[in-house]
């Protein structure tokens, strides 16, 4: 198992092209860690915009009648992706992962298994 720093680590170690990582509370918009990031990256305004998507979706897929949970959301940008993971594990209520990558220095399908295998381990 994890901590909040040790996956914020890995996050920013074992994924190539990372710009910036945080984990991060959605219910509060409150991030309990953060690593990278710069002033083109601030990852506190990031996260508390973050947690509104993820609190949008939420409304919108109770409003469908949706039964299935998040996994993760993706955004793309002119030359980042910015990833948006949910925490499901018993511990991680109301938790996500949020990873900034560089588009051309990181391939998208394998950052994605490895913040899933990330979110795995993490114990808050």
């Amino acid at each position: 198992m994890a901590t909040v720093e040790v996956a914020l680590k890995e996050m920013m170690t074992a994924i190539e092209g990372a710009l910036g990582a945080a984990v991060v509370d959605y219910t509060s918009g409150m991030a309990l860690g953060t690593l990278g990031g710069g002033k083109d990256l601030d990852l506190t305004v990031a996260a508390a915009g973050n947690t509104d998507v993820i609190r949008a979706k939420v409304r919108t897929m109770e409003m469908l009648g949706l039964k299935s949970q998040i996994e993760d959301i993706l955004i793309t940008l002119g030359g980042q992706y910015h990833l948006v993971r949910l925490v499901t594990g018993r511990d991680g209520n109301g938790l996500f992962l949020y990873l900034v990558i560089d588009k051309t220095r990181s391939n998208l399908a394998m950052a994605r298994h490895q913040l899933k295998r990330i979110e795995g381990q993490l114990e808050v």
